[in-house]
């Protein structure tokens, strides 16, 4: 039997409500705000916040922060991961480090990274370290993907180093390589908010999750959590638009 398939707004609309019905009810039944706030407070204590001014400072420092970190991570994966397809020594060397960054748990990390940088600091390198070996296998899947008929092509027709890059490499790896972009942002992001919690920087959404917890503010740590989200899925949303509108752009532009 086919199923049918669900409008594209109940898509949105039934588990937005479902969740939320249920954390509603469980919110009732504990009858605690200590312990766990309705949405609706949440959602009160989450616009209050947001009429502040030192509200989107923090935000807009925090995403500064992390697109720093992230983009560092991602370029040096990226250039460290093409330096290991040309050169089977950059490989021996650099593959080892990887290994290590994705098996170190994020925590020790933060506490390392802490003993050498200052608290500002530690979210930026954080980021950085989470974003470089997801943008690094992402190169290697991409160099993968490509047609060695085309590679031999391209040294048939004497193609320079560059135009073959250009030509050959990037738009075969150009799908493997946003998805790993998009993945490695996500995992700044998590692994940035996770390094100001613990570290405390000034104008840090981390250093709020956290205050709201030291002193008890259920509400508030709920609120701030609310807005990490958001403000992930929203820059997501507009990086992958930009993306998307670049992409068919340059498709109408070829035909």
């Amino acid at each position: 039997m086919k199923k049918r398939p669900l409008p594209k707004a109940w898509r949105v609309l039934l588990p937005l409500c479902v969740w939320l019905g249920l954390w509603w009810a469980l919110a009732a039944r504990i009858g605690q705000p200590l312990l766990l706030p309705t949405p609706w407070q949440v959602l009160t204590c989450l616009g209050e916040l947001a009429g502040t001014a030192a509200f989107w400072t923090t935000c807009l420092t925090t995403l500064g922060r992390v697109f720093l970190g992230g983009g560092m991570g991602i370029v040096a994966g990226v250039t460290l991961a093409a330096l290991s397809a040309r050169f089977e020594g950059c490989a021996a060397v650099f593959s080892p480090a990887v290994k290590v960054i994705r098996a170190t748990p994020v925590a020790s990390f933060i506490i390392l990274i802490w003993l050498w940088a200052s608290a500002n600091w530690v979210p930026v390198v954080i980021a950085a370290l989470m974003a470089a070996p997801i943008a690094w296998s992402a190169t290697h899947q991409g160099v993968a993907e490509v047609d060695p008929q085309l590679i031999e092509l391209a040294e048939v027709y004497r193609f320079s180093r560059w135009k073959t890059v250009r030509l050959v490499y990037l738009p075969a790896m150009e799908n493997a390589l946003a998805n790993g972009c998009r993945t490695a942002l996500g995992f700044a992001w998590k692994s940035g908010v996770a390094a100001e919690a613990l570290c405390r920087p000034v104008r840090a959404m981390g250093t709020a999750i956290w205050n709201a917890k030291t002193y008890l503010e259920t509400p508030q740590l709920f609120a701030w959590t609310a807005a990490v989200v958001l403000l992930s899925i929203a820059v997501e949303k507009l990086l992958w638009g930009l993306w998307n509108a670049a992409e068919r752009r340059r498709a109408g532009g070829a035909s």
